[in-house]
This record gives C-alpha cells, sequence and structure tokens, in this order.
C-alpha cells in the first residue's frame, strides 16, 4: 500500500504503510476534497481550469509546477478521487526505469479491468531525457493520465514532447489570506489559540514565505507550548523558531527571475524597487560580484551616453567592494543601484553598435578611402595611400566633413541619441556637424 502524500506538495516512493501512532498536525489537516484545498482558486474555484475539465469529464495529463508547500501531491490525489482513477504514486528522485516500467505494466492490467490510473510523479524534472520519453507512448494511448509534479520551470526541466502532451498547471504560492486560513485550521483542529501576539502572528506567517505545510508544522510546535503563558510577541517568536530560508537557487530559475526583476525596475527608473530586488539577490545568497558585472552591464546598455558617468561609476562601485568586502563593499553597490535607477536612460548607443555589427558583417572586407590610410612607405605613398588627407584640428571649427566610409559604401547612420540627459548636447553637436558636412558638400 502506497503512504499518503503529503499535504502540500512532496511525497515519498511507495512504501509500507506507516505504524500507528500520532500524526503530524499538516497529515491530520490534509484536505479530503478539491473544495478544501486553500489558495489555488484559479484551478479549483468554480470558474477554475481543474473544475471545469473535472465537469467536461476530459481530464488530461498535466504538469503542476509550483514553489514547495502549495498543494501539488494533494491536488493530484484528490484528482484521482475526483475522476474515478486509482493514484499510483512515484517520486523521481527514488524511482527508475524499472518503477516505471512495473507502474505501467500495472496500469494496462488495470485498464484491461475497466478502470484507469492516475500516475503521479513527484519532482518529475528529476527524470533524464530518456526516462520522460518513456510517458510518452503510455500518455498518448490512455494506458496512464500523467500528472508531474515540478517546483522547476517545465520550459526547462522537461521535454518538449513530453510537454506537448500535458497542460501546464501554474500554482501559486499561498498569500497571507491563504496563510491565516491555514492557521484558522490549526487552531479548529486543536481547540486552542496559538500562544501569539497579532504581530507574532503576522511574522509566522511572513516566516513560512507562501509554504502551507513549513507554516504548519511552525504552528505545531506553536501549539505544543503548555498553555497559560504570555503571548509571543515577534522577537520570542524568532527566538523560538528558525526562520525559513528565502527561496533562491542561485543556477536555476528564480536566480534569473529576480536579476531580470532588478534590471527592469532600473530600466524603469524605479530606485526603491531596484534596492527591494537588490537586497532580495543578497539575503539569497547571491554573489556581489554577479549583481556588480550585471550592473555595470547596464550602465553601458540603458544608461550609455544619457548619463557618461554611469559607467566609470558602476566601475568605481565594483572596485569599492572588492577592497571592502562584505557588508561594507555592498553599500557601494547599493548606491550604484540608486544612481542607475535615477539616471537618464538612453540605449541609443546599444542599438547603434548592433547595427553597425549588422553593416560589418553584410558589407565583407572593403577597404577604408585612400585618404585615411596611413603611407609608412615610399611605395604607399606613390599608390595613393593618405592622399587627400584633412587635419581636423586645423580646420575650421576644428571639423574638416571629410569621407571616413569604404568606397562603393553610402554613409549610414547608426546612432541617433535622444534627447535625455547629457546626449541633448551630444545630439545638438551632430546635428551641426551634419550642417557643416552639408555645407562642405555645396562648395
Amino acid at each position: 500500500m502506497a503512504r499518503a502524500p503529503d499535504l502540500f506538495g512532496d511525497t515519498a516512493p511507495e512504501a509500507q504503510p506507516a505504524p500507528a501512532g500520532p500524526r503530524p498536525l499538516a497529515d491530520r489537516l490534509r484536505p479530503q476534497s478539491l473544495d478544501q484545498v486553500i489558495g489555488q482558486d484559479h484551478l479549483l474555484g468554480p470558474a477554475g481550469t481543474i473544475t471545469l475539465m473535472l465537469a467536461r469529464g476530459s481530464l488530461s495529463s498535466l504538469i503542476l509546477w509550483g514553489p514547495p508547500g502549495v498543494g501539488k501531491t494533494t491536488i493530484a490525489r484528490l484528482l484521482a478521487e475526483a475522476a474515478g482513477l486509482h493514484f499510483h504514486p512515484l517520486s523521481a528522485v527514488f524511482s527508475g526505469v524499472a518503477d516505471l516500467k512495473r507502474a505501467f505494466d500495472d496500469a494496462r492490467d488495470r485498464r484491461r479491468k475497466g478502470r484507469g490510473t492516475l500516475l503521479f510523479v513527484d519532482e518529475v524534472h528529476r527524470f533524464n531525457r530518456a526516462q520522460q520519453d518513456g510517458f510518452l507512448p503510455v500518455v498518448e494511448d490512455g494506458t496512464i493520465t500523467l500528472v508531474g509534479a515540478t517546483t522547476e520551470n517545465p520550459s526547462f526541466a522537461l521535454n518538449g514532447a513530453l510537454l506537448s502532451r500535458c497542460q501546464v498547471l501554474v500554482l501559486k504560492r499561498l498569500d497571507d489570506d491563504a496563510m491565516e486560513r491555514l492557521l484558522a485550521r490549526a487552531e479548529e483542529a486543536e481547540h486552542r489559540a496559538l500562544p501569539l501576539t497579532q504581530e507574532a502572528r503576522a511574522s509566522l506567517r511572513a516566516m513560512a514565505d507562501g509554504d502551507g505545510r513549513y507554516l504548519l508544522n511552525m504552528a505545531e510546535q506553536l501549539l505544543a507550548i503548555p498553555p497559560g503563558g504570555e503571548p509571543l510577541d515577534p522577537v520570542a517568536l524568532a527566538n523560538l523558531l528558525a526562520k525559513r530560508a528565502a527561496l533562491y537557487d542561485k543556477d536555476r530559475e528564480e536566480h534569473f527571475n529576480l536579476i531580470s526583476a532588478l534590471h527592469k525596475s532600473l530600466r524603469g527608473s524605479d530606485p526603491d524597487a531596484a534596492l527591494y530586488w537588490f537586497a532580495r539577490m543578497l539575503t539569497g545568497g547571491e554573489d556581489p560580484r554577479y549583481i556588480a558585472r550585471r550592473l555595470t552591464r547596464f550602465a553601458a546598455e540603458d544608461v550609455g551616453m544619457a548619463d557618461p558617468r554611469a559607467l566609470p561609476l558602476a566601475i568605481a562601485a565594483w572596485e569599492t567592494y572588492e577592497r571592502l568586502g562584505s557588508p561594507e563593499g555592498e553599500l557601494a553597490l547599493a548606491q550604484l543601484v540608486v544612481h542607475l535607477a535615477t539616471a537618464p536612460k538612453s540605449n541609443a548607443v546599444y542599438a547603434a553598435f548592433g547595427a553597425a555589427m549588422r553593416a560589418a558583417k553584410e558589407t565583407g572586407s572593403l577597404m577604408p578611402p585612400q585618404n585615411i590610410l596611413n603611407a609608412p612607405t615610399k611605395l604607399m605613398k606613390q599608390l595613393g595611400y593618405g592622399e587627400g588627407y584633412e587635419y581636423d584640428h586645423d580646420a575650421e571649427e576644428g571639423f574638416s566633413g571629410a569621407n571616413y566610409w569604404p568606397e562603393g559604401m553610402d554613409p549610414q547612420r547608426f546612432y541617433s541619441p535622444t534627447d535625455r540627459g547629457a546626449e541633448r548636447a551630444v545630439a545638438e553637436r551632430l546635428a551641426e556637424w551634419q550642417r557643416l558636412r552639408q555645407a562642405r558638400r555645396r562648395r
């Protein structure tokens, strides 16, 4: 007999029944029907995706994607019950090809007897490509209805062929209201209130960081405190319970989500949001050097000539961090974050460089015009190298307006400065030089 899956997301491989004895609070509060699942109304509400599937009698294979502790395993188990399917749980962490083959064979036998199988695979992204491909024929011919659970982005973690046969449903981290409802259920089940002040109760919900299972585990510890004492305030609560580490994996999707949020907050000129995402990355354990490198890139790419000081300031902040280390050096990076967010923005150089690279690839190996070639030898002078070159410092207004483009290629316009920040003055200079060029051509 398979062990019952956990309330909010993880399951173990099939095992012997657990011995009788006290059951954890999270296990005792496991929902008994889909309408008891908290926090996923977009899937399980009256107009939810899963609700409508069940109403149509057309349950397809699914990938449930969401953070830990939000109900992936519970939903899969209850789905099987609602659809009249046998629930067969597997964990990709502990299972291999032999386990999959046995599960498929059992499903075929069950199908011959007139009953379908919902095969639930927790951590499905941990199966390799060949193992994932093994699901394709049994999903296609209806031997199983596959429900996979993953905390990783399916676009990166799962084969395209498997994804094309499944519908991806996104489960949300539990919000504050959902967490409070869980606490109320725990108090009702234990017939006593949590020994917390209102401020500490809010702190408890924040400590769980959207993970319902983790919240109930902490609540169980608090409900074990003998009644009659003073309610715990936030400081006493923090001393009693270990704070949950923020969800952040430096080589997975959360890493890229947060650097994207930082970059876009900077581009959107919101220094407060940018500081928040910067702090989130630091508290998640990100290497400040990585952040410094990305901020330097932003200075060149998104601020550019609108504030030419931004790039040397980025290098200075990076160097300050290298000299001071953490945590003192992080203040220099915070100052850089604020400067970049509040600086005028221009990607004109970035766009111009891209256009110039495309033109260079398209035009091949055109030679520079002879007037700007060096002539270090007598032969080269005889061939006309450097002939007609005009020294701009000797020209009127320090500008000769000579041609610097290859023969056979018309002058191009790659760089179009904006009217923001320092680039406004650059635009004015370029316009004046263009006027002088046109005047020279008319002479």
